[in-house]
């Protein structure tokens, strides 16, 4: 299943965005796991907002998939900000972040939080963030 949202580039839109998402969790996944999913996406999606929108008008959408499968979750975040190289920036990060640290705390919570972490320029301009986590249901 492959549900869809589009927000504009606001931070006032979260609550939205998180009730939109807690709709859909499997309840075969483990509630930590949903949470740290949640957390996720609220970051995705503010890093969204204060970056890749930085300087566009708060009308700017945020389009947002969601697709649950029995083996995994993917969350893409699609926005219209300029081009960023992800995978080199984490690997500027230090392993451990200060928490007095100027950035890269939430860039270092994606990388721990997903299995697969991904941020991809599209052909039409902008980028999608593709934060994938493999399930491991609770046994019944």
């Amino acid at each position: 299943m492959t549900v869809s949202l589009t927000l504009p580039s606001d931070l006032t839109q979260l609550e939205a965005l998180l009730s939109w998402f807690n709709q859909y969790r499997p309840s075969t996944l483990p509630i930590e796991e949903w949470l740290k999913l949640e957390l996720a996406l609220a970051e995705g999606f503010t890093n969204a907002v204060r970056h890749a929108h930085r300087e566009r008008p708060p009308n700017t959408p945020i389009r947002i998939d969601l697709s649950l499968e029995e083996t995994e979750i993917e969350l893409r975040i699609w926005d219209q900000g300029d081009p960023f190289d992800l995978l080199a920036k984490l690997q500027t990060l230090p392993a451990q972040i200060a928490l007095d640290a100027e950035g890269g705390r939430g860039l270092r919570l994606l990388a721990t939080i997903t299995d697969e972490l991904d941020y991809q320029r599209v052909e039409n301009g902008g980028n999608c963030l593709i934060l994938r986590k493999i399930l491991k249901p609770i046994s019944r």
